[in-house]
């Protein structure tokens, strides 16, 4: 049976380096506010670098992050769809196109921005690959560094795919809402992934209904370590 890991910063070996890193997307669905469910929101952890909305005629109403009516976001929405994968579910706020923003200071293999967006030197990159990874997608950047010769630095496009398991959240969760999905989930204390759920034939994506998680397998986490990347901690979570 495949073994799932939760990755996530490893701080001590990034900041060792000294990296810095402000950049952030910036084109963007807008929020929604939904009359079903009376909300205002906007999602975390759903971005495709890979995606160049910028070709599209209302490019101008993804510059600004701020909420819409949800017909209004849905009409975006439905602009977009035909450029991301068939499996997107593009909740409001899905950031697009490369990372934009300044950089400065030394970076390892590895570099995280916010320890939400997983950064990876181009030559490593090629090593995960060659080590037999599967389903890496990586999009350059736009950062500005301070530094002559700076490090290529591609960002990792982590597609959501599976989902938390019903038995780790809390019964008192409402379910999504039926008009715009949202699902007001908190992390659980013990995550559980659902078996049944999750990806066959790629190594690292994010967890469906809790997209802030980003899950690799252990042919990742075994790369990783035989390369020696640092910048990445692993958390094996149980499958139910």
């Amino acid at each position: 049976m495949s073994r799932f890991f939760w990755m996530q910063e490893d701080r001590a070996a990034t900041e060792k380096l000294g990296g810095q890193l402000n950049a952030w997307h910036q084109l963007s669905l807008p929020g929604a506010s939904c009359d079903t469910c009376g909300e205002t929101w906007a999602s975390t952890g759903h971005e495709y670098p890979c995606i160049d909305v910028s070709r599209l005629p209302e490019r101008k109403a993804f510059e600004k992050p701020r909420p819409e009516p949800f017909a209004e976001f849905a009409r975006l929405r439905e602009r977009v769809r035909p450029l991301a994968p068939p499996h997107a579910e593009l909740p409001p706020g899905t950031g697009f196109g490369p990372l934009v923003g300044r950089a400065s200071g030394a970076f390892g293999p590895i570099a995280w921005v916010w320890s939400q967006k997983l950064l990876v030197r181009h030559d490593a990159l090629e090593r995960l690959r060659e080590s037999g990874v599967r389903g890496l997608q990586a999009c350059d950047t736009q950062l500005r560094f301070r530094q002559a010769d700076p490090p290529r630095l591609l960002e990792l496009q982590i597609e959501p795919w599976g989902a938390l398991h019903p038995d780790c959240i809390p019964v008192e969760t409402p379910p999504p809402c039926q008009t715009c999905g949202r699902f007001g989930l908190s992390r659980p204390d013990a995550p559980i992934l659902a078996a049944a759920s999750l990806p066959r034939d790629v190594d690292l994506f994010r967890v469906g209904n809790f997209a802030t998680m980003i899950i690799g397998t252990e042919r990742l986490q075994d790369a990783v370590s035989r390369l020696s990347l640092d910048g990445i901690t692993f958390a094996e979570l149980p499958t139910r």
